[in-house]
């Protein structure tokens, strides 16, 4: 009962919080869940799946998107549960295979993310990149709804010739 005390108050907060985004003019907020992955599916939906559909019905408009996201590993075994909160757009890390979730979302629903931002943009190289943005668009390429993204942040002190990399070969590739 405590821990659902606490995340109602977050919930109003973030409300708030993402309403004022909207208010000075931004087309949109991400809002990151990346513990929730470590969930199993029910205690998503109670802890996290309700919270963020409220967030979503009463802010997200054909002006304004929510876009969800969530690194954590167990992502697969919860889509229902995350898809349930109704955002406009949901983001992946690399912890898992973006196959088990393309395969399993309607072709309208956009999925975003996948390169590991540590082991190509902060450590990588170049051609790395070259090859995981290859590999993975090619692994994707049946998939019109998934757009090809770092699967998290970006590190600090990522290279800046890797960051160039990627859009380079994203618009060599796609």
């Amino acid at each position: 009962d405590y821990v659902k005390v606490v995340l109602e108050k977050a919930t109003a907060f973030l409300k708030k919080y993402i309403k004022a985004y909207k208010e000075v003019g931004a087309n949109g907020v991400v809002m990151a869940e990346p513990l929730a992955g470590l969930l199993s599916p029910d205690m998503l939906e109670e802890f996290s799946s309700v919270y963020i559909k409220e967030i979503v019905e009463e802010l997200q408009d054909d002006t304004f998107a929510i876009i969800y996201h969530n690194c954590g590993p167990s992502v697969t075994s919860c889509v229902d549960e995350i898809l349930s909160s109704g955002c406009d757009a949901y983001h992946f890390g690399n912890a898992i295979d973006i196959l088990d979730i393309l395969e399993n979302v309607n072709e309208d629903v956009l999925v975003m993310g996948n390169i590991d931002p540590v082991e190509y943009f902060r450590n990588g190289t170049p051609e790395n990149m070259n090859n995981a943005v290859k590999e993975l668009l090619e692994k994707t390429k049946d998939y019109k709804n998934f757009v090809i993204s770092s699967g998290c942040d970006i590190p600090p002190m990522s290279k800046w010739d890797n960051i160039k990399q990627f859009f380079e070969s994203v618009n060599t590739y796609r």
